[in-house]
């Protein structure tokens, strides 16, 4: 069932129903982007990015090499080191 309906004008716009602008949190101003995901589309406020997307902008081609926990902890106590260095 719909969560809501809108009507479009002749010149192409539609309001947008308070139930929908309180889930997605927008008010005058904000700016809505709409995208096609598996033949429907989806409507969102802009700027709103999901975890998926951040993983493709941070990761384009593959996951990132795996490191052990000893390597990382090395690596942050390197950088401590350096970031803080008197003189």
């Amino acid at each position: 069932m719909a969560m809501a309906r809108s009507r479009i004008t002749a010149q192409g716009q539609i309001s947008v129903p308070l139930e929908v602008r309180r889930k997605l949190g927008v008010s005058p101003g904000s700016m809505i982007e709409w995208s096609e995901k598996e033949g429907e589309i989806v409507v969102r406020r802009s700027g709103r990015y999901s975890s998926e997307d951040i993983h493709r902008m941070l990761f384009p081609r593959e996951a990132p090499e795996r490191r052990k926990i000893e390597d990382l902890k090395q690596g942050i106590r390197k950088n401590m080191r350096r970031r803080h260095a008197r003189g």
